[in-house]
């Protein structure tokens, strides 16, 4: 185990690491440049910390683990809800929802309780399978067929054709409906 880092190693590890925090950061949901920010926050805070880096080979994990933290902060930080004064929004239809209901209701029931637990209960694809006792390819071929019924339907209806509304999350608030 290699204790300790020196300068010119922590400046390679920047040099071969610092685009793969801010792909990591990305693939979690991070603007590109809000991504880039906290990236280059937690290299400088993995330098002003580095004593307490216990094995050098692990500075990049270490490194993203200190990214990571910081976008928790930062959620945590930020509120949840914004109050909106003075503005006057009147609420339109889900039409989206309307329609995904009567779909919903046309599939069969062993599939809508798949999409129920997976979109609404956030389930897992393993634990769905184990409680319907088939293998977890099958169970992700169910959704997936289950999801082109639904998309196939949207495609064809061209008030739906921009894709307002994302997949999941129509099929979530129709079941929860």
């Amino acid at each position: 185990m290699n204790i300790t880092m020196t300068r010119e190693d922590y400046g390679a590890a920047y040099e071969e690491g610092y685009r793969a925090t801010v792909r990591l950061l990305v693939s979690r949901g991070s603007a590109p440049d809000v991504a880039e920010e906290i990236a280059q926050a937690a290299w400088v805070r993995g330098w002003e910390r580095l004593e307490q880096l216990r094995d050098s080979s692990m500075v990049f994990s270490w490194l993203n683990t200190i990214a990571l933290n910081i976008v928790r902060t930062n959620c945590r930080k930020q509120p949840f809800l914004q109050i909106l004064s003075g503005v006057s929004i009147t609420p339109a239809p889900n039409l989206v929802g309307i329609d995904l209901r009567r779909i919903i209701k046309s599939v069969k029931p062993n599939d809508r309780e798949i999409l129920q637990r997976f979109y609404v209960e956030g389930f897992k694809v393993r634990e769905i399978a184990e409680q319907q006792g088939c293998t977890e390819t099958a169970l992700k071929i169910r959704l997936l067929r289950v999801r082109r019924i639904i998309g196939e339907y949207f495609a064809r209806r061209p008030s739906h054709a921009s894709g307002r509304s994302p997949l999941g999350v129509a099929v979530s608030q129709a079941i929860s409906a």
